[in-house]
């Protein structure tokens, strides 16, 4: 369903369902501030002060929840007027909001919440929205000056910042980035054995397409730290670390209660390829009937099908562009 597929609702109706506190806001509803037309938008931010906080808080959620499985939903209108709600939970989940979104335009407003927001759970939102220009600036897809600031402030915020969320989001926001301290950022809290810091490591780590970390991330497959475990094996698959396959398939093997481990072994699996992982995903999906895994591991053997295609590509790369053989045709051109 998106705002199109249903009758359109009257601004009126939606003020009155905001304000009703004694009847849940109506789900059909929130369609409704997906490509909310900007005159409807200025009613709205009269209005939006008087609903209760917690009412504002659940539809931003509601609308996080809806933007991750429908791509045609919009809702940034609506998700940059709530960066100015004067309650921090709908700051941040604004924020949240407009994490896919790639407009250079949202830089500034992200950077004034980095720098000036009150609360830390603001400001971390704010510095990892940043990490999706540290890497549009990599690719050269954003002005190099918005780059820079991002950046620069980004580090400013690893090192100085009060709050250790603040200066651990910066610093897996930084992940992507060439600049040469960004390393010694990540070996730092690598070292540190604190788990909190090792998780943003090696968060940090998956995104630097650097695989001279790769011994420090298979080194962590076996901390007593679940989540630190997860990262460890979600940054291997990000990595692409060939080595790490049959770690991950003699943990599967082994079995694990833990959701988040199963899943992000999988999905590692399928970006890294090789013997034994497509048997093993087809036959964790002929054992399931849950819905939701049945959904996740054929997305996990369509990611596989790519990742095949690209490692036979390189082969063939390879193998029609072999050093070895340049000598046999220069020899074969001077006969």
């Amino acid at each position: 369903m998106s705002r199109f597929d249903q009758d359109p609702f009257e601004f009126e109706a939606i003020k009155a369902a905001l304000l009703d506190n004694t009847a849940p806001f109506p789900a059909a509803m929130t369609y409704y501030f997906s490509d909310i037309p900007a005159e409807d938008l200025d009613l709205l931010a009269a209005v939006w002060p008087e609903v209760w906080v917690e009412r504002r808080r659940g539809l931003l959620e509601d609308m996080e929840n809806l933007a991750e499985g429908d791509t045609l939903l919009f809702f940034d209108p609506m998700a940059i007027m709530c960066l100015r709600d004067e309650d921090p939970v709908a700051r941040a989940t604004a924020v949240r909001l407009l994490w896919q979104s790639q407009e250079e335009d949202l830089v500034p407003l992200f950077l004034g919440l980095l720098r000036e927001d009150p609360e830390a759970i603001v400001r971390a939102a704010a510095a990892t929205a940043l990490g999706l220009f540290v890497y549009l600036g990599e690719l050269e897809e954003i002005k190099t000056s918005t780059y820079q600031v991002v950046l620069e402030s980004l580090i400013q915020a690893h090192l100085d910042s009060p709050d250790t969320l603040v200066r651990r989001r910066a610093l897996e926001a930084l992940g992507y980035a060439g600049h040469p301290e960004v390393s010694d950022f990540i070996r730092r809290a690598y070292d540190t054995n604190d788990e909190d810091w090792l998780q943003s490591a090696l968060f940090a780590m998956g995104r630097s397409c650097d695989n001279h970390w790769s011994d420090s991330v298979m080194a962590m497959f076996d901390h007593p730290d679940n989540v630190v475990r997860y990262e460890a094996i979600r940054a291997a698959g990000e990595l692409e670390i060939k080595a790490a396959r049959e770690l991950i398939l003699d943990l599967l093997e082994e079995g694990t209660d833990d959701d988040d481990i199963y899943f992000a072994a999988i999905w590692s699996l399928s970006k890294i390829g090789g013997e034994g992982v497509r048997s093993l995903i087809e036959i964790a999906l002929e054992e399931t009937e849950d819905l939701e895994e049945i959904r996740f591991l054929e997305e996990a053997l369509e990611n596989l099908d790519f990742t095949e295609q690209i490692n036979t590509f390189d082969m063939m790369f390879f193998e029609e562009d072999d050093p070895d053989n340049w000598f046999d045709e220069d020899e074969d051109d001077f006969d």
